[in-house]
């Protein structure tokens, strides 16, 4: 990336250099050797100055001296030397100057300048000027070389520039590719800057959306397996002990078993059902679940948590207000909400495991409490991950989610002894 960018932008300051020095150069040329003839045109007008209108006649003629290394004559109109130097007999630049014009030519290493010398508006003589070429080109080598080192420094500074803009573009680039890599090696905090390049920036903003989206679904799919593994594993664990002492124990009630089986197995089912619906839409209420009376929630609650607590020598006490037993609850939600409960007070509590149903107008409340005492704080005590033993923490931030698809809310509302409270809306 970097070579590439800065070759584009090597090539592009070549092309415009040369655009720029070479139609210069042949400038510069033209110019020295203009200025080199309009130097030889004063000198002769100069020397034709000079001239007296006796110059026809035979009168000398008193030459300014001319360049070094140039030739400066006078010419009659016979064409032969009067005066100065250069050739004896006038050549064709001199020739065309008697026309009465000033005659110029570059021929054989030479400048060559003829000025017509006029008298009463006839033509008495000419004056020819010339020096060598020699001179004018060392001039204009040493023009064009300064040219090539201005060329050359532009050149220089705009590599360096092409560098720098290279490494400024690049390393953005370069950057946001690490950052790729990194989020395809596992790191989903990765996550790519601002660099002050509009295009770039926009790139990586989408880049840094696409991640989040991302890790959003990685983080729901996670939550899901963790909330199916935690809601599924204790009525598991209840539908086989339950089958097993049937099965071991001589005399049971075979159709019993089967019949509290099957309830197991409709619990397993909605549980299920509850868990999909909330990975399906973690947030949005579920207005649509079917409901289930609150006497029913409690019965229910009681089959499947006496056996447990009662092996563990602990009691479960049920109070149900009569104005509410009647009242519609969201069976799935509920149920759910209520076995994490018992669960967590079966796990971390300690002594009689209460749960109450009051009527709070608007909504209806649930309480779950029991003997123990809360040693987390109630701040962190709904955060998916908190725990006091040897669970994952959760069960509670599952039962919070739980709550707020059903349009509720759950609360920490005693620490000593432990008591919390779910809040349902009533049903129309």
């Amino acid at each position: 990336m970097r070579q590439r960018v800065a070759r584009v932008a090597v090539v592009a300051v070549l092309v415009a250099l040369a655009l720029l020095a070479v139609p210069l150069a042949v400038v510069i040329r033209g110019y020295l050797f203009a200025d080199e003839r309009g130097e030889l045109e004063r000198e002769a007008l100069s020397a034709a100055v000079r001239v007296s209108p006796d110059f026809a006649a035979g009168d000398p003629v008193e030459l300014p001296t001319g360049q070094s290394e140039g030739d400066l004559g006078i010419y009659d109109t016979a064409m032969r030397r009067r005066a100065g130097t250069g050739p004896a007999s006038a050549d064709a630049v001199t020739r065309r100057a008697v026309a009465g014009a000033v005659a110029q030519q570059d021929t054989g290493g030479e400048l060559v300048v003829a000025v017509p010398v006029s008298s009463a508006e006839h033509v008495i003589g000419v004056v020819r000027a010339s020096t060598s070429t020699t001179g004018v080109w060392k001039r204009v080598l040493a023009a064009w070389g300064a040219l090539l080192a201005a060329a050359l420094t532009a050149f220089g500074v705009a590599l360096l520039l092409a560098r720098h803009q290279a490494r400024s573009l690049a390393a953005p680039l370069e950057a946001l590719a690490r950052t790729s890599q990194s989020v395809a090696d596992g790191d989903l905090t990765a996550r790519a800057a601002a660099c002050g390049v509009a295009e770039i920036d926009q790139v990586a903003h989408s880049h840094n959306t696409m991640v989040d989206r991302l890790t959003h679904l990685l983080q729901h799919e996670r939550e899901f397996t963790t909330n199916a593994s935690h809601q599924l594993r204790t009525p598991l664990a209840g539908l086989q002990l339950g089958l097993e002492t049937a099965l071991s124990k001589p005399g049971a009630d075979l159709r019993g078993a089967v019949e509290e089986a099957l309830e197991q197995s409709h619990h397993l089912n909605d549980t299920i059902d509850e868990v999909l619906s909330l990975a399906k839409a973690p947030t949005a209420p579920n207005t649509t679940a079917a409901s289930q009376t609150a006497a029913h929630l409690l019965e229910r609650a009681e089959l499947r948590w006496h056996g447990p607590l009662a092996q563990d020598g602990r009691r479960l006490q049920l109070t149900l207000d009569p104005a509410v037993t009647a009242e519609p609850l969201p069976r799935r939600t509920a149920d759910q909400i209520l076995d994490i409960l018992l669960d967590n007070a079966h796990r971390h509590g300690r002594g009689t495991v209460e749960v109450t149903l009051r009527d709070l107008g608007e909504a209806l409340a649930i309480d779950v409490g029991d003997e123990g005492s809360l040693s987390l704080p109630p701040s962190t005590l709904f955060e998916r991950g908190s725990s006091t033993g040897p669970g994952q923490g959760i069960g509670l931030a599952l039962a919070t989610d739980l709550a707020q698809s059903a349009g509720g809310r759950l609360n920490i509302t005693q620490t000593h002894p432990t008591r919390f409270t779910l809040l349902l809306p009533r049903g129309e």
